[in-house]
């Protein structure tokens, strides 16, 4: 491919490229997901206890990540996140919560689920919707079905139109549910979670199919809770919420709000330098910047569609940084372009030689920094995250900016239009012959 049709195919892919980021971002406040920071919800870090003589070790730790990600799932909330925080910690972030308690009330649930003979409880009091039994009144041979069996669970609509939770069995619950539930048309079960009852249900007929329905008082909401404990199944361990933070989202609206603005303040200084110092290069940096933008956003939008990015007020401060990455980049191109005219390089050879050696020096520099975020980015945890993402991101997208679309102008520039009028670009010397 000779270097004319190059340079048009190159500018040819980043006017694609920004065409397609512009529909994936616009508009931002819809397409770009934002992070319990700026969103406002409920932060609260779990600290885990082992339960009776168990040991808090690893695989235990890792289980209870796997089924608080679960829980959290089963919430249908947007972005939240759930990471571990030292040895015995959880640190979950759930953006959007209003009601802090029904969230701690899904994720601190041991998830022990039992059907239980209501004939076999010994306690006197009432059993309805709600009532704590005493762990010593029924013993595990009492148990019809266990938690662990639940195949599956989701949040349904009984006969009489009111919340239920639909459980299926695996094999082993569906022949023990089948077995009991023929033997005993007419009786009654209590199906209690972590002991506290959740439905007190009458046998009618033999359910053989694996499948059964619970009904109590509960809401839509309550039923979508309980089905996402029941879905992610028991804690290997106890957990207690050590620390719980609510951010409202007037306070996040605010310091997005103030956040943009020092972006804008920066990004506007950093244009007007360019033009008043490089000119005609400088109006080009201003496109090579816009362009940057789009890209990066389209991105950031594409990440937030697939559910891997929630813009946080850390990730914010990665963008304004990677804006400065990107006028470096820049300079570095402009700068080796004059350098080479003023050794006295024709305009056409300096723009190919100077600019192939800016971006190469960009790239070293640009490679340290990335390599510092991916650091950043496997050790921090939180909304630190977001700014290490949006760091590699920005980075990324200056270097394919910087390739195809700034130096592929300023070669095309240095061709036709900078030969006719050097003083508007702030150079002197070179030749138009070579």
């Amino acid at each position: 491919m000779d270097p004319k049709t190059r340079n048009v195919v190159a500018l040819a892919t980043i006017i694609a490229l920004v065409a397609v980021s512009w529909w994936l971002f616009w508009p931002l406040n819809t397409k770009v997901t934002q992070g319990l920071d700026i969103k406002g919800g409920v932060q609260v870090i779990l600290t885990a206890k082992p339960i009776g003589n168990n040991t808090l070790d690893e695989s235990a730790m890792s289980r209870t990540e796997a089924i608080l990600t679960e829980r959290v799932n089963g919430l249908g909330v947007s972005e939240a996140s759930v990471q571990r925080q030292g040895n015995d910690s959880m640190l979950v972030q759930l953006p959007g919560i209003k009601n802090s308690e029904d969230a701690l009330a899904a994720l601190g649930s041991t998830g022990r689920l039992d059907f239980v003979d209501l004939r076999s409880i010994a306690t006197s009091e009432n059993l309805a919707y709600g009532v704590k039994v005493p762990v010593a009144s029924y013993d595990a041979s009492s148990v019809v079905v266990a938690g662990s069996s639940v195949k599956s669970a989701g949040a349904s609509i009984d006969a009489q139109n009111q919340p239920a939770v639909s459980v299926e069995f695996d094999k082993t619950g569906t022949d023990a549910w089948g077995a009991y539930t023929t033997a005993n048309v007419g009786q009654y079960v209590v199906i209690l979670l972590d002991n506290v009852v959740q439905s007190v249900a009458q046998i009618r007929e033999p359910i053989i199919d694996g499948s059964t329905q619970i009904s109590g008082s509960f809401d839509a909401a309550e039923a979508k809770r309980l089905s996402a404990v029941l879905q992610a199944g028991a804690l290997p361990v106890e957990l207690e919420p050590s620390s719980t933070q609510i951010v409202g989202p007037t306070l996040g609206g605010e310091s997005l709000r103030q956040g943009l603005l020092a972006g804008l303040i920066g990004l506007g200084l950093v244009i007007v330098f360019m033009i008043v110092y490089y000119r005609g290069l400088g109006i080009l940096s201003l496109l090579s910047l816009g362009t940057y933008l789009s890209l990066l956003f389209g991105v950031v939008a594409l990440l937030s569609r697939m559910g891997a990015f929630a813009l946080t007020l850390p990730g914010i401060a990665g963008l304004v940084l990677t804006v400065g990455l990107a006028a470096d980049s820049s300079i570095l191109i402009f700068e080796r372009f004059k350098e080479e005219v003023r050794m006295g390089k024709t305009y056409r050879t300096a723009a190919k030689s100077g600019t192939r050696h800016a971006i190469g020096t960009s790239l070293d520099a640009d490679l340290v920094t990335f390599v510092s975020a991916i650091v950043l980015f496997i050790v921090a945890i939180g909304p630190v995250k977001g700014f290490a993402l949006t760091l590699m991101l920005g980075i990324a997208c200056d270097l394919t900016v910087a390739i195809l679309f700034t130096r592929t102008a300023v070669i095309l520039l240095a061709e036709n239009v900078i030969p006719k009028a050097p003083w508007l670009f702030g150079l002197k010397g070179g030749d138009i012959n070579a």
